[in-house]
Order: structure tokens, then sequence, then C-alpha cells
């Protein structure tokens, strides 16, 4: 037999919370909806604008924006293309994805199930320390000292693996793509450790106590119960990651030997990106030299948004993954 419950007032219970649920709906979904609409807006702004400062320097270009490799906006004939740009921010984003993600997921793994208690406070409050780091300090550092440390490396790469196309050429040098993309990568592996560590945090224990009472080893507990819990946050923090090495500036421009040229040879003395490029040139730019520099943050704006659609899509290709990791 049901008992209906009943307030302290003696009225029926179910009153009070649809009385709350009505007067307290309508404003939370209009602030939510109004949050939602305003990025939107904040987004389709951005584009606009720059698509409107761009649209005279694009006009005024003499070759094709999108497959020339000069970019010489500055003179009497203005000749520009962001196609170098776009391979050198592309290859050293990727490349220092490969060499952060491993290592990111393998820091919050032990993190979360591996290390003692204590030991695993101290390392998150260190990873997330190195995540607030300025990126101009990581641009120092790389200048200072992992530049002429990376010649060691480069020669032994080239020496021995100059088969592999990427470690080709007879030129080595420590300004180089490769070095740029460790640079990035050590500036992206505390924020993908960080999220990836909250996400493994958050896996159901009791699919892990499952595991281990059927005899699973921890690493089989963790291969088959937390990573695929973790997977779609751990795809997150990747294309996070992947968005801050697109767009970081002032460590690939203090590093990078800022060439304008197509090469797979990350040793060589190659490689730029489009934001560094914007801050390099940007405080000499003429009027057409400045709408170039805006028409290729336009093509970074694009990228990025691609790469987070794209994501998003592999994400949801995993939805019995995502609606647990949520």
């Amino acid at each position: 037999m049901a008992t209906s419950l009943r307030t302290r007032e003696g009225g029926p219970a179910s009153g009070r919370p649809a009385f709350r649920r009505t007067h307290g709906e309508g404003p939370f979904r209009f602030a939510t909806t109004g949050a939602g609409v305003l990025v939107l807006v904040i987004m389709a702004a951005i584009a606009v604008f720059l698509i409107v400062r761009a649209i005279p320097a694009l006009q005024a270009n003499t070759s094709n924006f999108f497959t020339e490799q000069v970019w010489s906006p500055n003179g009497t004939t203005p000749v520009f293309g962001i196609a170098a740009l776009a391979f050198g921010t592309l290859i050293s984003s990727l490349l220092a994805l490969i060499m952060a993600l491993p290592v990111a997921v393998g820091v919050a793994l032990f993190i979360s199930h591996y290390a003692p208690r204590r030991l695993a406070g101290v390392l998150g409050y260190v990873i997330d320390l190195l995540a607030a780091v300025p990126s101009v300090v990581y641009g120092l550092w790389g200048v200072i000292f992992l530049v002429p440390f990376m010649v060691g490396p480069s020669q032994f790469l080239n020496t021995y693996f100059g088969w592999i196309p990427l470690f080709g050429g007879d030129q080595v040098v420590g300004r180089s793509i490769l070095t740029g993309s460790v640079v990035l990568a050590i500036m992206i592996l505390p924020i993908i450790a960080a999220i990836s560590r909250e996400v493994f945090l958050q896996a159901p224990k009791s699919l892990e106590e499952a595991s281990l009472a059927l005899g699973a080893t921890r690493w089989e507990m963790i291969r088959m119960a937390v990573l695929p819990f973790g997977r779609p946050g751990v795809i997150s923090a990747a294309m996070l990651g992947l968005g801050r090495a697109m767009g970081e500036t002032i460590a690939v421009a203090l590093i990078f030997p800022a060439t304008f040229e197509i090469t797979f040879r990350v040793l060589s003395a190659n490689g730029n990106s489009i934001a560094a490029n914007i801050a390099n040139g940007f405080g000499e730019a003429t009027a057409v030299g400045r709408g170039a520099l805006i028409a290729s943050g336009l093509v970074l704006f694009v990228i990025t948004l691609l790469i987070n659609m794209a994501a998003r899509l592999i994400i949801a290709r995993r939805r019995e993954y995502s609606g647990s990791a949520l």
C-alpha cells in the first residue's frame, strides 16, 4: 500500500517541487539558451570581422592565396599565400600531439590508478601548475636551452634514420620544426594529462571492482574498464591540446626559422606557422600586409573549427561510451 508523502505544513510533498520547477525552469532555460546563442554570435562576429578586413588584401593579391608559398604582401606588387604557413602549422601541431598524447595518458593513468594518494595529490598539483605556465616562458626556455640541446639528437636522427623523409636532408640545425614541436608538446602535455586524469577518476568503481573480481590484473582492468570509459574525454583533451598548439604564437615565433617552404624534413632550417607569422609581421605590415595577416588568421580560424567538428564526430561515433563519460 503506497503512502503519500506530505510536507511539514501538511500539504502534499509533490506540490512544492512542482511550484519550484514552474518558477525556476523558465529563467534557467532562458539563461542557458542565451549563453549558447551568445557564443554563436561571438563566433559569427569574429568570422565576419576577419572576412571584411581580409577582402581588400585578397583582392590586391596577385597570386593564388591557397597555393602560393611566397609571403610578400608589403611590396608594390603584393604576392602572398597561405600554403607554407598552413603546412607548418599542421605538421608542427600534429608532431606535438603525437609526442604529447601517449605521455599525457600515461601520466594521467599513473596519477589516477597507480600512484599512492599523497604522491598522486602532489603530481596532480604539479600538472595543474605546468598548465598555467605562460607560453613565453616555454619559448625562452626553448631558445636558451632546447635549441642547442637538440643539435645532437637531430644529428643522431639524421645519421641513423635519414632514410625516413622526416629525418632526411643535408642540413641539420637546432632551430627546426622538430624543436618547435617538442616545445609545443611540452606545453600541451599538462592540459591533456589534467583533463584525462579527471576523466579516468570518474570511471565507475563498480566496473573496476568487477574486473578485478573476475581475475583481471590492474592493467587488464584499465584496458577493459577505464580506457573505454575515458576515451571520449581523452579525445576531447587531445583536440583541446591540438587547438592550443595550432594557436600558439610567442613560443614558436622565438624558435621557428620563419621560412616559407613546404617540406617534410623537420630537422632542417625550415618552419613557420600562421600564428608566429602574424606575431612577427604585424608590427611592420602595411595596410595590405595587415589584411593579408588577417586573412591568414581567418584560415587558422576555419582549420581549428574543422578540427573541433571532426573531434565531435569521432566522439559521437562512440556514443556507447560518451553517454557514461558525461
